[in-house]
């Protein structure tokens, strides 16, 4: 099975849970075939000395997952990235933050599929601990522009606990309308 970009979305949201973010920004930006993401946090932010180790698919800081000798995330998106040529950028600060970004050509031969990104938001929203998590969820066509934003913060106050099946079925049945309009 390979993986959709909503797999990396889903990773990328969990490393800035684990990084201690208080805020995650991801921003998906898609104009014909190309689409680009970018997941902004203000976690513990990682020096240069992490930030190439992280990129390192034999490298585990042995904190985040006590079990494992390989950290596979990061090395596997930007491997993903460069077979497809497509754009791949780590920024980080020790003590301030990430943001990562990476794009791809949807209609590229070597690209992952896209997949149902409202699956994928939706499993990342879901994450517990005290975070917030915004989704900003664009898509240009024919010189218009149709989008669509949500909040963590916002999907709790209007449905409450998100570990309810009702409220977790309400939350999936949104997404997938927010993404079928922008399709329409």
């Amino acid at each position: 099975m390979h993986a959709v970009l909503g797999d990396f979305v889903v990773d990328c949201v969990q490393n800035s849970i684990e990084a201690g973010a208080k805020l995650i920004k991801v921003d998906v930006r898609q104009e014909g075939e190309r689409i680009k993401i970018s997941i902004e946090d203000d976690g513990c932010g990682m020096s240069r000395d992490e930030q190439e180790r992280a990129l390192d698919p034999f490298f585990t800081n042995g904190k985040k997952h006590i079990h494992r000798r390989v950290g596979l995330g990061l090395p596997f998106l930007k491997q993903a990235v460069d077979l497809a040529g497509g754009e791949f950028s780590l920024v980080s600060e020790k003590g301030r933050g990430t943001v990562l970004s990476f794009g791809f050509d949807l209609g590229g031969m070597d690209s992952p599929p896209q997949g149902r990104l409202a699956e994928a938001f939706l499993q990342a929203l879901l994450f517990g601990g005290e975070h917030e998590l915004t989704i900003h969820r664009r898509l240009c066509r024919g010189g218009r522009e149709d989008e669509y934003r949500i909040s963590r913060g916002e999907l709790r106050e209007a449905l409450g606990d998100l570990d309810r099946a009702e409220s977790l079925k309400l939350a999936g049945e949104f997404l997938a309308n927010q993404e079928d309009s922008l399709e329409a």
